[in-house]
């Protein structure tokens, strides 16, 4: 969202966002590592302090909730990640990574900046929603354990149960276009695909064949 955006939102819905450019960069200079995110969690639970939510802090780590109940309706849970990689930023933007070889290179200062301005939307115009509103807030996204360690430390029993978990992800396209589907995307859900080539025989000379369905079972046994 650009600033002149910015500037029409808050004039027609009477949400200040802002503060949202400034909290983007400082998410950009100040990437840190997966499982050492503690000055990155302060700086979202500074901002969720400005706000009327239930904020739990330090699950899994550095993961962090905040839940909106508003009267009757769905419970709905979104989430974004917030730790960094270690790669050396050389993009020469006025914003640069200040930690050398650790960058926001995956986008997760810009998710964490978008749900962080949601929460303000969602805070300020209680008036024309209703239900419950989980922001989440997971750190170590990049070493594939920040949701499992917050789901062991008990998180099921921190915040309400979800009906729908939304999450997002950046990716290139027109400035102001969303996308969206069901079911994983842009999501670490590889899937291999192996081919068998097998050699016919006839049934007097097995010996002579190479079967393929022998061989898938070995494999699958291996694995």
């Amino acid at each position: 969202m650009s600033t002149p955006d910015i500037a029409e939102f808050v004039e027609n819905h009477g949400v200040d966002l802002s503060w949202v450019d400034s909290f983007y960069t400082w998410m950009h200079e100040n990437p840190e590592l997966s499982e050492q995110e503690e000055q990155t969690a302060a700086h979202i639970q500074s901002r969720l302090a400005q706000l009327d939510c239930e904020v739990t802090t330090g699950i899994g780590g550095h993961g962090i909730t905040a839940v909106w109940r508003n009267g009757d309706g769905p419970t709905v849970l979104y989430r974004a990640d917030f730790d960094a990689l270690p790669v050396t930023e050389d993009t020469g933007a006025s914003y640069a990574s200040k930690n050398v070889g650790v960058m926001h290179a995956c986008g997760h200062d810009v998710h964490t900046s978008a749900l962080i301005g949601l929460c303000e939307i969602m805070d300020t115009r209680r008036d024309v929603w209703s239900g419950t509103f989980i922001a989440l807030f997971q750190p170590a996204e990049e070493v594939t354990r920040g949701a499992g360690t917050m789901i062991r430390d008990g998180l099921a029993d921190k915040i309400p149960a979800p009906q729908v978990c939304l999450g997002q992800h950046i990716m290139p396209g027109p400035v102001g276009t969303v996308y969206s589907a069901p079911g994983p995307v842009m999501a670490a859900c590889d899937t291999l695909t192996v081919t068998l080539h097998g050699v016919s025989s006839h049934a007097s000379a097995p010996h002579n064949s190479i079967d393929p369905t022998f061989l898938a079972a070995m494999i699958v046994v291996r694995l």
